[in-house]
């Protein structure tokens, strides 16, 4: 009897310690809504971008910022539809296109990094080494020049046995900056008549050459196609690999492409309150010819105070504690006194 009162005491207290536990109320859970920023346009710098926001993410989880590289044309569009919170163009924007979105009152356009367009190809059997003038360059995308053993070429290649085979000319298809850095060097070599044949911009009526989209598309179809040439990226081409030629210079020194050569093409750049400012040719020994910046477009003033100040906080990371991540991505940091000037001015968004 006594073992069967235990048990019952036994059960009737574990039954209300249960229906107590069943009554209260569960611990307070406190989550924290992320905030994500959208960015979209340019793709010469998405790779740094991309792994500027995956460390940022890092550092700071509770924000997440999703970007597209749909070409710095399509950058500047969305910006001005204000369908993104931020853009990104290697082209700043134009007169016209500033008013379009209510002048440098309403949008600022800041640098965050510069970088080299490198000239590649596929001559089968032949890896490095290739050289191309500044003229012979425009020449072959003006369609003048059409096979690698063409004199212009082989006379700066001694020793490099280039065959009998058409040059195949790829360009970009979409509206692009890198287009644009490409085409504003081609428009500085006088000598070449491509300022008043084709003139520079993002998109042009190309002579000649196979489109194709982003870097990556050039790349594919310039690997897929003997005796093809293209124009990537820099940082594109280092991180695949891509076989790249030396160009020449305005001192006509031939150089390939390198964080060193586009920082000694940035010496002496003297750049207006704006920060618009175009390298079409530049001057040094060891200056890499075809070279640009690339800018954020933001909002001076945000529709969502919040996502306007973690842009600001966002822009004073990068050229700060990201800065680490530039060069080992063929990058090139901004000069000092530039990137404080860029720091200075993203104290306006509000």
């Amino acid at each position: 009897m006594q073992t069967k009162n235990w048990t019952r005491r036994a059960f009737g207290t574990f039954a209300v310690l249960a229906a107590l536990a069943a009554c209260a109320s569960p611990p307070m859970v406190q989550t924290v809504q992320a905030l994500t920023l959208s960015g979209a346009g340019a793709t010469f710098p998405q790779p740094l971008y991309e792994k500027w926001f995956y460390e940022y993410n890092k550092k700071f989880p509770d924000i997440k910022i999703n970007y597209q590289g749909i070409g710095s044309g399509g950058g500047i569009n969305q910006i001005t539809k204000k369908t993104v919170d931020f853009g990104a163009s290697d082209a700043a924007m134009n007169d016209e296109q500033l008013n379009a979105v209510g002048g440098t009152s309403k949008i600022l356009m800041l640098p965050m990094t510069a970088g080299a367009v490198a000239i590649t190809y596929n001559i089968p059997g032949v890896k490095s080494g290739v050289k191309i003038t500044a003229l012979t360059l425009t020449k072959i995308y003006l369609g003048e020049i059409t096979k690698w053993n063409d004199k212009a070429i082989t006379s700066v290649n001694r020793g490099v046995t280039l065959p009998d085979l058409a040059i195949a000319v790829v360009r970009r298809s979409d509206s692009s900056g890198t287009s644009f850095i490409f085409t504003n060097h081609l428009a500085a070599i006088k000598s070449s008549n491509w300022k008043e044949k084709v003139g520079a911009g993002a998109s042009v009526s190309w002579p000649t050459g196979i489109g194709a989209k982003g870097n990556q598309g050039v790349s594919a179809q310039v690997q897929q196609t003997p005796g093809a040439i293209g124009y990537v990226e820099y940082a594109y081409a280092a991180e695949n690999n891509l076989p790249v030629a030396a160009i020449e210079n305005r001192e006509g020194k031939f150089v390939l492409p390198s964080v060193a050569s586009v920082v000694a093409a940035l010496d002496g750049t003297k750049y207006p309150d704006n920060f618009r400012v175009f390298i079409e040719d530049p001057d040094g020994k060891e200056s890499y010819p075809i070279i640009g910046l690339t800018w954020l477009l933001v909002y001076r003033d945000n529709a969502d105070d919040k996502k306007g100040a973690e842009i600001g906080k966002f822009v004073k990371w990068a050229l700060t504690e990201g800065q680490q991540y530039v060069a080992p991505l063929k990058y090139t940091p901004l000069p000092d006194p530039l990137a404080k000037r860029v720091l200075k001015a993203a104290e306006a968004i509000k």
